[in-house]
């Protein structure tokens, strides 16, 4: 050892050992902030139209979900755990337009969808049309963690749900009497449609009468959408969607809620997303996706991406809103319409529930 004493080595060994510059031997790193934003659908929600009971009854359920997906996230469960468990409670809920509840389609049944995509691995799962699953979450779920596919839908997702153990329930127990009488005041308004556009056939080029009877129409079809977007302890992030579309729709069509990058999306390097309002310009736009390009290309914010992106379904005709949140913990839940069902829950104690637009 070059003469060298071996105590020389063993003391070099021990301040080699010992932390530089006072440091602590195991410095307590900052706890990252987690949480949860929701959505129970966008839409014509005004305190006018809204009983005080009805109004608390969507604020209680709207806070038992954010309570309960919080909770999966405190106790340092993933965040495609706190997506279903929020999602699951909002479909069980005769208020929202998902599972139990949901709305019905020109033939008097409940056709669900719904999405769920884990921004860790980026992989995901959707299902479409299905008549007898209780909560398509869960199946939605399971088509990402147990198949080899992305999206399966009808029968084919029913018959896989039944594969692995689902239980299925009859169409009736999706069924309320609200979304049946909703059912039939829209009929009545599609055929006073009809009448008008007849109508307005029979009149000069550029005259037009009645134009607001498709407003109603589509007013009266549409919102209860319901999402979340979650990010856990270790910085992952998800985002789930579910819905029952629209009231009174046809030949099996489906909307933006389970389609991968439009309606829903999650991605730890941006941000995860989803959205209610009219499906078929949010699917133009790839709502989800395009807010998480924003962040990554242009390096925009959260609030910057989402801003533009729903401006972009404005522009088109389109209306509605989303609620995300960023691997930073920022929340986005913007909306264009008069409001939308929401609310964010965050480990820095920052939390709310909100119905209208005038809502902070």
């Amino acid at each position: 050892m070059n003469g060298l004493p071996l105590v020389f080595f063993l003391a070099l060994a021990s301040i080699a050992s010992l932390p530089l510059f006072g440091a602590p031997e195991n410095p307590a790193s900052p706890m990252k902030p987690y949480g949860l934003v929701i959505h129970g659908g966008a839409g014509v929600i005004l305190r006018k139209n809204m009983t005080p009971e009805t109004e608390h009854a969507y604020r209680i359920k709207l806070q038992e979900a954010l309570d309960s997906g919080y909770a999966v996230l405190d106790r340092g469960g993933t965040a495609p755990d706190a997506v279903i468990a929020v999602i699951t409670i909002l479909e069980d809920s005769p208020l929202f337009n998902a599972g139990y509840g949901a709305v019905l389609d020109s033939e008097g049944i409940c056709e669900l969808d719904a999405a769920i995509m884990d921004g860790k691995t980026e992989a995901a799962g959707a299902v479409a049309g299905v008549q007898h699953i209780k909560n398509p979450i869960t199946l939605a779920r399971a088509v990402m963690e147990k198949s080899r596919n992305v999206m399966l839908i009808g029968d084919g997702a029913e018959k896989f749900a039944q594969q692995i153990g689902f239980e299925l329930v009859p169409n009736t127990y999706f069924q309320t009497d609200r979304r049946r009488k909703e059912l039939e005041r829209a009929k009545e308004l599609e055929k006073k449609e009809a009448a008008d556009k007849t109508q307005h056939s029979q009149l000069e080029p550029g005259h037009s009468e009645n134009s607001g009877s498709f407003d109603s129409l589509i007013q009266e079809r549409k919102w209860g959408t319901v999402g979340c977007a979650a990010l856990d302890k270790n910085g992952n992030l998800a985002a789930g969607t579910s819905t029952g579309g629209l009231t009174n729709k046809k030949y099996g069509r489906v909307g933006d809620s389970p389609i991968i990058g439009a309606g829903t999306y999650a991605d730890n390097a941006t941000c995860a997303v989803s959205c209610t309002g009219t499906g078929e310009y949010f699917m133009r736009v790839v709502v989800g996706h395009d807010i998480a390009a924003q962040m990554k290309y242009a390096n925009k914010s959260l609030a910057e991406a989402a801003d533009a992106t729903l401006a972009k379904v404005g522009q088109l005709g389109g209306d509605g809103g989303l609620i995300a949140i960023d691997h930073n913990g920022n929340v986005a839940m913007p909306f264009n319409t008069p409001g939308m069902y929401r609310g964010f829950k965050l480990s820095t104690g920052s939390q709310t529930i909100a119905l209208y637009g005038a809502d902070k």
